[in-house]
């Protein structure tokens, strides 16, 4: 049961459940703006969106692009930071 879970990439589909509602606590209860919660959520969604395709056997592309794109959100995300 926990190998296909895994092996069908439903894992990395429960992490992302749980980042949108930690999306919707830091919009809802915190009062983050939406730029706010991408800067801080959009990274690890993307990395789990790699993670994703790598367990589902995905072309390599898939897993190198979703990874590629977290870190100039990530740093963009640091500069407002530092900036704030």
């Amino acid at each position: 049961m926990i190998e296909q879970l895994f092996a069908s990439g439903h894992a990395a589909d429960v992490i992302l459940g749980v980042l949108l509602l930690e999306a919707a606590w830091l919009r809802l209860a915190k009062r983050w703006g939406w730029g706010r919660v991408l800067g801080l959520l959009g990274p690890a969604a993307l990395i789990v969106l790699g993670l994703r395709a790598a367990l589902t056997g995905a072309a390599w592309w898939w897993i190198a692009l979703p990874l590629a794109a977290s870190l100039p959100l990530h740093l963009i995300d640091l500069r407002a930071r530092l900036k704030g």
